[in-house]
């Protein structure tokens, strides 16, 4: 069937995503904006329905840490990389919370429609594999920073903090690299887990383990060689250690390979979650 679109004199045909048929039926080239718009819009207004439980009690949850720690040295004063404690665990703290909260939701997204047997509306919609990924790793990196915000704002008025960005290009560069990592990681959590318990396993065994043992409340130059390099293994060291320095100035580890790495593992890890979304495995019958 041949496909008629009439243009304007002088008028740029390959500008026009969406082309209609004779039969009133719409055929999309390009990327389907539209669609894809109205994926995040759905995947935001999912977790915004439940804020008080998406984003408000993680930034909570996350403030109470850095309360605990401040009030169990009480008068004792360390410095770490040239900062009081509280000042160095802080960046840590916020990074934290928003790489864990995107990992909740990315995961939770394709996982649930399997559980319920409404995969197919992620599916079935004329959007291409690339366009769910996106669809679904924005909005999860949207949570990420309307948590990382919360919990910025929480320590800008607890006293004995200072959370004021040093260098502001780190914080959002390593806060998206790291948000995105972790939104990835979860979208292939959701793509092999069968129940929300295999979910739940890679959240309590290898998220959360990897997010508290990659330097968030110590200083990685303080270990020993053996666990250094056990730390310089973890991708989450870099995310934290570089957003670290976008408020303090320092770092535990060289910003722009830590910069770099992390470039590298999205794009490793958003090619393998495009080709597993591609070959349907564990998602089509």
């Amino acid at each position: 069937m041949s496909i008629h679109h009439k243009s304007a004199p002088g008028e740029d045909r390959d500008a026009h995503p969406v082309v209609q048929l004779p039969d009133g039926e719409r055929h999309i080239r390009n990327v389907n904006w539209i669609g894809l718009q109205t994926l995040y819009m759905k995947e935001v207004r999912r977790f915004f329905k439940v804020q008080l439980q998406t984003v408000w009690a993680p930034a909570i949850t996350t403030l109470l840490y850095l309360i605990i720690f401040t009030v169990a040295l009480g008068k004792v004063k360390p410095t770490v990389l040239g900062v009081s404690f509280a000042d160095f665990i802080a960046p840590g703290l916020i990074i934290m919370g928003m790489m864990q909260n995107a990992f909740a939701n990315s995961s939770f997204s394709l996982l649930v429609g399997k559980v319920q047997g409404t995969i197919v509306d992620y599916l079935m919609p004329p959007l291409s594999n690339a366009e769910v990924l996106a669809g679904l790793v924005g909005a999860s990196v949207t949570r990420a920073f309307l948590v990382g915000a919360t919990i910025w704002l929480a320590m800008a008025i607890w006293p004995g903090v200072n959370v004021t960005p040093a260098h502001f290009w780190a914080v959002l560069w390593f806060g998206l690299m790291g948000s995105t990592m972790l939104a990835l990681i979860g979208v292939l959590t959701s793509i092999w887990a069968e129940k929300f318990d295999h979910a739940a396993a890679v959240s309590n065994f290898v998220v959360a383990p990897a997010a508290l043992l990659s330097g968030t409340f110590y200083s990685v130059d303080k270990l020993s060689p053996t666990f250094q390099a056990i730390s310089h293994a973890n991708p989450f060291f870099y995310a934290i250690s570089g957003f670290r320095y976008g408020f303090i100035g320092s770092a535990d580890s060289p910003v722009v390979l830590g910069a770099l790495l992390l470039l590298a593992l999205n794009i490793m890890l958003g090619l393998i979650c495009y080709f597993l979304l591609r070959s349907g495995w564990k998602l089509r019958a």
